[in-house]
């Protein structure tokens, strides 16, 4: 019997051997809920994943914790768009490589009544000013996400602090949050990518759009090797190279939905807009 067992041993240890040594490469990569919710990256990330014989493992959360994830070692790229917090993670020395990958822009969307007035506004912090002087009720991501960056932002521009029942941070991503505002008839800041995805499923109205202080770059990074020896950064370089490459920038400018494009390709060589 024990010569049985062992021989039983030996033969799953060699099959766990040969299926470890058989396993599929896996490319972990942080990402917005932008990038994850308009449906964009399954079909940006395909090509790649059929050329390496890899997989892409994507945790779709805000910038701020996916760059969490990154200096913690928890994946080995990251895909966001909070220039601010990606320049101070890249001189922190963990993160390298870092490339502009696209962009889009960021809209004030609200219901079609617009009770606040925000159409009347000449400029972003002007509209975000409206919504809460009239208390017309918003909805925020409050969770350090690149949108919710940019909201701070704009109600720090604007001088006001907001808080009261008017105002609901409630840790969602965007998709959650356009709903919640869609359903209770409140304001809210989104990408525009997101808010293009789901507009029709939406009474949501875009009210007001076009300020350069909206602008919405993306970019990606790979994990530092040196901070995290663990990190598959050989393969991260390779997805680098092929999202501000012809065919990744390609894909980007033409992923489309509703007839409308979602995001604009912004590698060096292949910049439109």
């Amino acid at each position: 019997m024990n010569v049985f067992r062992q021989a039983v041993l030996t033969m799953a240890l060699s099959f766990l051997a040969l299926s470890l040594a058989h396993a599929e490469p896996v490319l972990r990569m942080a990402t917005t809920t932008s990038t994850d919710n308009t449906g964009l990256l399954p079909v940006l990330d395909a090509p790649f994943e059929k050329k390496y014989k890899v997989r892409i493992d994507v945790i779709a959360v805000g910038s701020g914790k996916a760059l969490k994830l990154a200096e913690n070692g928890d994946v080995d790229i990251v895909f966001v768009h909070d220039p601010e917090a990606e320049e101070k993670f890249v001189a922190a020395g963990w993160g390298v490589d870092r490339q502009a990958v696209m962009h889009n822009d960021f809209i004030l969307v609200g219901p079609a009544a617009d009770p606040a007035g925000v159409k009347a506004a000449k400029t972003a912090d002007e509209a975000i000013k409206k919504v809460a002087d009239a208390k017309a009720g918003f909805v925020s991501r409050g969770d350090e996400s690149g949108t919710h960056v940019k909201e701070k932002a704009l109600w720090q521009k604007a001088g006001v602090t907001p808080e009261g029942d008017w105002y609901l941070s409630v840790g969602q991503g965007m998709g959650a949050v356009l709903r919640m505002a869609d359903d209770k008839g409140l304001y809210t800041l989104t990408d525009r990518g997101t808010y293009l995805s789901a507009k029709d499923k939406l009474k949501l109205q875009i009210l007001f759009e076009g300020d350069p202080q909206l602008f919405n770059p993306y970019h990606v990074m790979a994990v530092n090797l040196k901070k995290h020896k663990h990190v598959n950064y050989k393969m991260a370089k390779r997805y680098i190279e092929y999202v501000t490459g012809p065919e990744g920038q390609a894909t980007i400018a033409n992923f489309k939905v509703g007839g409308q494009q979602l995001f604009y390709p912004d590698a060096p060589d292949r910049k439109k807009h």
